[in-house]
């Protein structure tokens, strides 16, 4: 009788440690790249940055396109206005083949990345997702009189209910995505003019009066990332007198507001590791870090941090950022000081009389978002339905496709507890 509950209690062990393994995060990158009838569609998530964007996000499903489909797209249009067209394939939310089935009243509107982008007027940023007779799930536009245009095709890749693959067979068009202009030049050659509508008028003089402008101007073919700080942010406290510094110096400082790269808030969400900046001219000098706290994105200079506050644009191979503070390397500025140690306190020759016992703190709940609802277990799905369902190994094998995060306390405590019984 005890052996048999203390294996019970090891199998519940067991369920445990599996709920413990979570899925933390994906790779659309990898995921794709084990099918070459994607890399055109790859390639350019890679080359717009979506790609990280998509890996920064929690509930997610692409709509992808083989290289057939991606032709229309793929080099007949500049690069920006392809990201905007590939934009309207991720949509917001988790539909997997047996989610298309079984739609409130048979069709929907859900949000799309595109809808994120600011590009979007109107409803162009929404989808049209309509279950259709025969088992077919249509795809379009939500912009009124829009057609279904694109159809569901088969499913590629799902890791319930973190991200969703699926592919249709063509391109979904929102009325005037494809006609409008690549304005990263213009917006470049009008960078002052954007800045000072920003609010950041006193970076833009400094750009010009430095030259640094010709430097950034310059650097806009490869790419480039502008961190400005707002007027206040040079009135805020703190902040040094920059009359005190060199001409050298104050180039270095603007050159390190800027990176010769494009790298937009989904880049910045993803990074890892040290970013160099225009003034970066060593390891290891005037270079970045970077944080995230839910959403938002936090430089790191080693002097004090910064927040990205709006998106001035963002267009590719450009795009520029408010930012709260100015951004103060430590090469010119020096490391931010520790706090110094408090004092000992004074030797008391009296006692001192015990406090009362403080309540205990109530616990704060967890600030963790809650999982979006599983669909229901029936797989059943209408008859004629194109591949359904993924194969076995696509829902199974989540191998270079998610990072798991084991809970090693919990795993130690539970087994503990399981060995003890099963010896006890």
């Amino acid at each position: 009788m005890a052996a048999s509950r203390a294996f019970s209690l090891f199998a519940f062990t067991l369920s445990l440690l599996a709920v413990a393994y979570t899925v933390s995060g994906h790779n659309i990158t990898q995921i794709l790249s084990d099918t070459p009838e994607y890399s055109s569609f790859n390639s350019y998530l890679s080359q717009t940055k979506l790609a990280d964007e998509i890996n920064s996000r929690t509930t997610i499903t692409i709509l992808v396109l083989n290289n057939g489909a991606m032709s229309s797209l793929a080099g007949k249009h500049p690069l920006s206005v392809v990201k905007n067209a590939l934009s309207l394939l991720v949509l917001l939310d988790y539909y997997d083949p047996l989610k298309l089935h079984q739609l409130a009243k048979g069709s929907t509107l859900t949000t799309t990345l595109y809808q994120t982008t600011g590009h979007a007027p109107g409803n162009l940023g929404f989808v049209n997702v309509t279950d259709l007779k025969g088992g077919k799930v249509g795809f379009g536009s939500a912009a009124p009189g829009s057609k279904l245009d694109s159809s569901y095709t088969k499913s590629v890749k799902q890791i319930p209910y973190n991200i969703s693959v699926l592919e249709i067979n063509a391109p979904i068009i929102a009325p005037g995505i494809l006609t409008a202009p690549a304005p990263s030049s213009g917006g470049v050659n009008n960078l002052t003019g954007l800045l000072e509508k920003a609010g950041c008028k006193t970076f833009a003089n400094l750009l010009v009066s430095s030259g640094v402008l010709k430097t950034y101007e310059s650097t806009v073919e490869k790419g480039l990332t502008v961190f400005a700080p707002s007027d206040e942010a040079f009135k805020a406290k703190g902040v040094p007198d920059l009359t005190n510094l060199t001409q050298a110096e104050v180039v270095s400082l603007l050159e390190y507001h800027a990176l010769a790269e494009y790298k937009p808030k989904g880049s910045l969400k993803t990074n890892k590791d040290a970013i160099s900046t225009l003034a970066t001219n060593g390891a290891g000098k005037y270079d970045l870090t970077t944080s995230t706290s839910g959403d938002e994105v936090i430089l790191h200079t080693g002097v004090g941090p910064s927040r990205l506050a709006d998106t001035v644009v963002d267009e590719t191979p450009v795009v520029i950022f408010t930012v709260d503070n100015v951004l103060l390397p430590t090469e010119l500025f020096g490391k931010s000081p520790s706090p110094a140690p408090a004092p000992a306190p004074e030797p008391v020759s009296a006692p001192t009389p015990s406090p009362a016992k403080s309540p205990s703190p109530v616990e704060a709940p967890s600030p963790t978002a809650a999982s979006p609802p599983a669909p229901p277990v029936d797989e059943s799905s209408p008859e004629g339905a194109p591949s359904d369902s993924p194969t076995s190994s696509e829902n199974s094998n989540a191998k270079n496709a998610a990072f798991h995060v084991k809970a090693p306390a919990l795993f130690t405590a539970l087994v503990t507890l399981a060995a003890t019984s099963l010896l006890s």
